[in-house]
């Protein structure tokens, strides 16, 4: 596969019988799951196109019907497995200030003083935002809420975030 692929969802189980799946994907990305026409599974480091012919929620999961799969069977053959859709469709549907998660681990992190702090090594969520986990130049890690007050710069281009290090954030 040339292409560069990313994950946006996984095969958790069949639904119903006629070869529908229940995918889990990010909260948040409906408008991305609901617009798929062709993604890429991956079952032992093999990847097969799929063609979706509908896709609607139930619950907080997405139920879509490949294609390629008419019963329970062929979907159960790909139970667990990741659903990946090429990188720049992936970054068409970004909105502002939304990055891959790819592209920001191992970005260094740079205070408002041009000082080095440390690299990026992780990001999580809780139930306000997205956090980002910085291993500093002594080997320990710190965790960054990944808000604008307190990450102002995500420079891609050249793999530089910038943060505001109020007290007690990174030593």
């Amino acid at each position: 596969m040339n292409e560069e692929l990313i994950s946006i969802a996984k095969i958790l189980n069949f639904h119903g019988i006629k070869g529908e799946a229940k995918l889990g994907f990010t909260k948040g990305r409906e408008k991305q799951v609901e617009l798929l026409k062709k993604v890429f599974v991956k079952k032992d480091d093999n990847y097969k196109e799929l063609n979706v012919s509908s896709v609607r929620f139930h619950k907080h999961f997405a139920i879509i019907k490949f294609k390629e799969f008419s019963t329970v069977n062929d979907v159960e053959e790909y139970k667990g497995c990741d659903i990946f859709l090429n990188k720049n469709e992936v970054e068409k549907s970004l909105e502002n200030n939304e990055y891959l998660v790819s592209d920001l681990i191992g970005m260094q992190v740079f205070d408002t003083d041009d000082c080095c702090l440390g690299e990026v090594i992780g990001i999580g969520e809780n139930l306000a935002n997205d956090i980002l986990s910085v291993r500093d130049n002594n080997n320990k890690q710190h965790l960054v809420p990944f808000v604008k007050e307190i990450v102002p710069i995500v420079d891609l281009k050249n793999k530089r975030i910038v943060i505001n290090n109020i007290e007690g954030l990174i030593n």
